[in-house]
């Protein structure tokens, strides 16, 4: 029975899938395309063979494929390309995704030829595709000579000597010419290099031409950008080819619609890709030039594309009449909109009504009796009369109106004198004389206090302005507010350094925070965090509960930026934590202290503190970092279980159970034991904590009991102190006792001042 073979429709749907599948895990690249090139080979299809080469344009050119897995493939792909470009009649559509394959490939290939140069055929195999593509640059259609542009480019960005990063490492570099060995036997530097230059001069030849394709021209702008940036050598004759170029040469006196889009297009990639050359490089020796140059294009373009540009603009003629500068002249009557309307003012003395609603200068229309006209006339009339008012003459008479009534309505001053005359108790004169009013100074400064309060409330002085309080911020501004300037104070802790020198700070007249330095700053808002509620205890008024609020909403946002700038480099910061925790042992103490009863010596914002502070370095720490954990567990003003239980937990880490009973270990000794254990790092918070060493003699013993990791190193301290659980697992190593345990309890030794 015979097998009916696919169609090219159903062929094409699985590859599809296939291209889907490698779009979704670029894993599947190098999987799928050796599957793929037996079925796209020269002998399929067209529509196969159309297809293939769109994928493996998309696959070298996809930055999802690694560099690695790009060259391997590339090795594979070369010589199908080479039967696609020698296949007599061609698909133009195949032909432009093999040269776009081709300038994908053609670095990866160039790159594999510097390390294997025992496989020439490769390299050759690529020659023959680049002469190949080469050929077809003036013969075919313009897709395809688009991407032989992009060929070009890539060649020659390739055979010019680019920069080195670093020459210890040839495989992080650029692809370019300057990492080939001089006696490289396949590939001659010098050669390679002419070739470039001759290339380029192809490139280049467009703007020389009497007569170019605008979609040329912008195809070699756009490609001949990066050589531009990328390769000094050849920079200056770029720009040189550009700057001599003028884009509008080819319009002639009669643009038509198809001129004038070819000369917009060139002229606006010229002057994009002049003006983001000399934004990188403003200190470039051709930055006047590239001015000078944009400037001038600038002009052409006004001239030859926009020609109404170059009309004088119509004059500004008045909509309302003549110019004013020439009423006088020509004796027009021509009125101003703008001065139509004018009040007159008012009269002197008491103001009628009927004055105050007055606003027209003719005596005519003052004089008329309104009450003359039928009350039934006038309502006829009222409607259609407000209707064809001008708002804005309406308006404008309303302000006028508005104006009258603040003006009669605003009290009038009292000059001096006759605040002189109320301050000594005389009468209100109409006029007085320059004598008489010398006299009331005189009596003025003679005068009692009560008359010259009554002299201040009779209107001459203006009285306090008082600017009215600002209404409360909300709790979620109170919040962003708070976490600004909590940010603002921790940004600053980066820029300052630790005081060189300790003895000052240790001395009992240094104080806490004296000095602008990064120790005094982290007093400070440890201090804001653990003392903010103080003196907030009295009677609970609205604003004592508002302040209370708000003082604790900074305090938990004071703790959260400590915390996290601790753990941002908690081993250069460990004198932070430190610091912090003792300022938060001391203030549990204190409040404990204040409200007595059975809460006195618990410390509950301390133990949240110091054991999330634990939580988040634990998974950070390493066998290394013993001193770190010593010292913090040192210094810290309080070890309760809780914090030994964390300590235990190191020792599930086969790596870190020396850490974990290295510290535990440094708990039990006395202080005039540290000589015998002078050469171990251990045991240091018994050595200099005493009142912690039952409890972490049962840490130890825990350790013993539950990781067999710990015997060889927990052995040595319970020999000392708890022999028995030595002996008891010796006479049964099945039934070994449970280390102690017992509910968290506290242990407190002395904060230093």
């Amino acid at each position: 029975m015979t097998t009916m073979q696919p169609t090219t429709q159903e062929t094409i749907s699985q590859l599809e899938k296939a291209r889907k599948l490698a779009l979704g895990d670029s894993a599947y690249y190098p999987q799928i395309v050796p599957g793929v090139l037996p079925i796209i080979g020269p002998a399929a299809a067209v529509d196969l063979r159309r297809w293939g080469a769109d994928f493996l344009a998309e696959t070298f050119s996809s930055p999802a494929v690694s560099a690695d897995a790009k060259q391997n493939m590339s090795l594979q792909v070369v010589h199908m390309l080479r039967q696609y470009l020698e296949t007599t009649g061609e698909d133009s559509a195949v032909v432009k995704g093999v040269v776009q394959t081709a300038t994908s490939i053609y670095p990866l290939v160039f790159k594999h030829t510097i390390s294997n140069a025992a496989d020439s055929q490769t390299w050759q195999t690529m020659a023959t595709i680049k002469s190949n593509i080469l050929r077809r640059m003036e013969k075919e259609p313009s897709g395809v000579k688009l991407c032989c542009i992009k060929f070009i480019q890539r060649v020659v960005q390739v055979q010019t000597p680019g920069q080195v990063a670093d020459p210890r490492r040839p495989d992080q570099n650029e692809i370019s010419l300057a990492i080939v060995p001089s006696d490289h036997p396949l590939i001659s530097p010098s050669t390679l290099e002419a070739e470039a230059f001759g290339l380029l001069d192809r490139l280049l030849g467009v703007f020389q031409e009497s007569t170019s394709d605008a979609l040329i021209v912008t195809a070699t702008v756009n490609s001949i950008g990066v050589l531009a940036r990328t390769r000094a050598s050849i920079s200056n004759k770029i720009l040189n080819a550009i700057l001599t170029f003028n884009p509008f040469q080819f319009v002639g006196s009669t643009i038509t619609p198809r001129i004038k889009v070819n000369a917009k297009s060139m002229e606006k990639t010229i002057r994009a890709f002049l003006f983001n050359f000399a934004k990188r490089m403003p200190n470039h020796p051709f930055a006047g030039r590239i001015q000078g140059y944009l400037d001038r294009l600038q002009q052409q373009r006004l001239e030859f594309l926009d020609p109404n540009s170059r009309k004088r603009a119509a004059p500004a003629e008045p909509t309302d009449g003549l110019d004013q500068n020439k009423r006088q002249k020509l004796g027009a009557d021509v009125s101003n909109t703008s001065t139509q309307f004018q009040v007159p003012p008012l009269p002197p003395g008491p103001v009628s009504v009927a004055q105050l609603f007055t606003l027209t200068h003719e005596e005519s229309r003052k004089s008329f009796d309104v009450q003359a006209i039928p009350v039934e006339l006038v309502s006829r009339i009222v409607v259609p009369l407000l209707a064809s008012i001008d708002p804005t003459q309406l308006n404008n008479a309303i302000a006028a109106i508005r104006t009258r009534l603040q003006d009669l309505t605003k009290p009038s001053p009292i000059s001096a004198a006759q605040a002189a005359q109320v301050a000594t108790g005389q009468a209100l004169q109409p006029s007085t004389s320059a004598q008489a009013t010398e006299q009331l100074y005189n009596q003025l400064e003679n005068a009692p206090s009560e008359r010259l309060a009554l002299a201040s409330q009779s209107g001459i002085s203006l009285g306090p302005f008082i600017i009215p309080q600002p209404p409360p911020l909300t709790p979620s501004e109170l919040a962003e507010y708070g976490n600004g300037a909590i940010a603002r104070v921790f940004e600053n802790f980066t820029g300052l350094e630790e005081v060189a020198s300790k003895a000052a700070r240790s001395s009992f007249t240094h104080r806490a925070a004296g000095n602008q330095d990064r120790d005094s700053w982290v007093t400070v808002v440890s201090r804001l965090a653990t003392r903010s509620l103080a003196g907030l205890d009295g009677e609970e008024t609205s604003l004592i509960k508002h302040e209370k609020l708000s003082s604790v909403s900074l305090a938990h946002m004071i703790r959260d930026a400590m915390h996290l700038y601790i753990i941002g480099d908690f081993r250069k910061r460990i004198d932070v934590a430190v610091s912090w925790l003792n300022e938060e042992w001391y203030n549990d103490m204190i409040q404990t202290k204040t409200t007595g009863g059975s809460a006195y010596g618990m410390t509950p914002v301390y133990d949240r503190s110091v054991l999330k502070l634990i939580d988040a370095l634990v998974p950070y720490l390493d066998a290394k970092d013993n001193k770190v954990l010593i010292r913090f567990l040192s210094e810290i003003p309080a070890v309760n279980r809780d914090i030994l239980e964390r300590i235990k937990r190191l020792a599930r880490d086969p790596e870190r159970v020396p850490l974990a009973v290295t510290t535990i270990q440094y708990v039990d000794l006395e202080e005039h034991e540290m000589k015998d254990h002078a050469d171990t790092v251990d045991s240091y918070l018994v050595l200099f904590r005493p009142p912690a060493r039952e409890m972490c003699i049962d840490a130890l013993e825990d350790l013993y009991q539950n990781y067999a990791d710990t015997r060889a190193a927990t052995t040595k301290l319970l020999q000392k102190w708890r022999p028995n659980v030595l002996q008891a697992s010796t006479a049964d190593p099945r039934a070994l006792k449970a280390g102690g345990s017992g509910s968290p309890s506290l242990v407190k030794s002395p904060v230093p001042a």
